[in-house]
């Protein structure tokens, strides 16, 4: 009985091995395009500096609010993603 329920735990983390570099491919595509998808709020100034929206906040509606939540998730599952590839190659 013990037997049986060591190798069920290591035959399924053989099929999360073989699915593993699949999904982290897919979170990187959509985590780079999340991010190249958000507008950019530092203008040139900001890049020297300085700021070109000195008391300008801007507020995430709608679909830049989507992207920025979805960029968050998207790095989070990415290096959980990330941290169970380091652990399965311990294994």
């Amino acid at each position: 009985m013990h037997f049986q329920l060591k190798y069920e735990i290591l035959e399924n983390m053989n099929l999360v091995a073989q699915i593993l570099p699949y999904i982290q491919i897919t979170l990187a595509v959509i985590l780079v395009l999340a991010i190249l998808l958000q507008q950019s709020e530092a203008g040139l100034g900001g890049a020297l500096g300085g700021s070109d929206t000195a008391s300008f906040h801007n507020t995430r509606r709608g679909f830049q609010k989507f992207l920025f939540i979805l960029s968050i998730i998207c790095a989070i599952l990415f290096a959980l993603s990330a941290f169970l590839t380091i652990i399965k190659t311990k294994i």
